[in-house]
């Protein structure tokens, strides 16, 4: 099959999956900001995505999603630096028109993948798998709001999840508008016209995440309406 031998297909697989996760992202940022103004809100939304079977369907779904893109961009970087071949080891300058990000997909995908691991860890962990395995944590799965507290009370994991923010925000930046044009929606007019549109797009997404962790890290008993004081885990 073309989409899995040929070096297009496999770019084309890249992009409808990374447009996928983007669409995932908005979601998911949009569903966080929620957390900001209520946490009764919020948590009705957790308990809507909990280990309901639709819930369960789309994560694993969202997981073949992000397992497929994480295989093709391996599979695609090496297969680019083997058709450099020595040329990858001369010394030569680097195209103005060339982004940062572009000749850093690898390295920035690794530390979103690492921090998928994180957040998976400290949240789906604890909330969706607790809830289907009836396991017992600090908080009940579904009381999303207090998961992030807990979470962002602790500095550091604060500053990974703001350091995973931005890696994510440079790997959007250029997905973005390379998606479009490996897919061919992205000609002369609209080269320039997709590349704006999704510098906003993903700083806007990635700015309600991170507004989401400083704003718990930084006053945590100042949203949702919540009272009472959340207990660092390390103390």
């Amino acid at each position: 099959m073309w989409l899995c031998n040929s070096s297009i297909g496999r770019k084309v697989i890249m992009s409808v999956t990374g447009l996928a996760l983007i669409l995932f992202l908005t979601f998911h940022g949009c569903m966080n900001v929620v957390a900001l103004f209520s946490k009764e809100a919020y948590n009705q939304i957790c308990a809507l995505l909990g280990s309901n079977w639709y819930a369960i369907a789309a994560t694993c779904a969202l997981g073949a999603l992000v397992v497929i893109h994480i295989i093709y961009a391996f599979i695609l970087t090496f297969q680019n630096r083997k058709a450099r071949g020595n040329n990858k080891y001369e010394i030569t300058d680097k195209p103005k028109a060339v982004e940062w990000a572009s000749q850093n997909m690898l390295v920035l995908g690794i530390i979103v993948v690492l921090g998928i691991v994180l957040h998976l860890y400290n949240f789906w962990y604890n909330m969706m798998w607790a809830e289907i395995v009836g396991a017992e944590g600090a908080y009940s799965p579904t009381d999303g709001f207090e998961w992030i507290k807990f979470t962002f009370s602790n500095p550091v994991y604060a500053v990974i999840y703001l350091v995973w923010i931005v890696a994510i925000w440079f790997h959007l930046t250029h997905g973005f508008w390379s998606a479009l044009q490996t897919l061919g929606w992205s000609g002369h007019t609209w080269f320039c016209r997709w590349k704006f549109i999704g510098y906003v797009w993903s700083t806007v997404v990635m700015a309600m995440f991170a507004i989401v962790a400083i704003a718990f890290a930084v006053c945590p008993d100042c949203l949702g309406g919540c009272e009472g004081k959340v207990v660092p885990f390390w103390m």
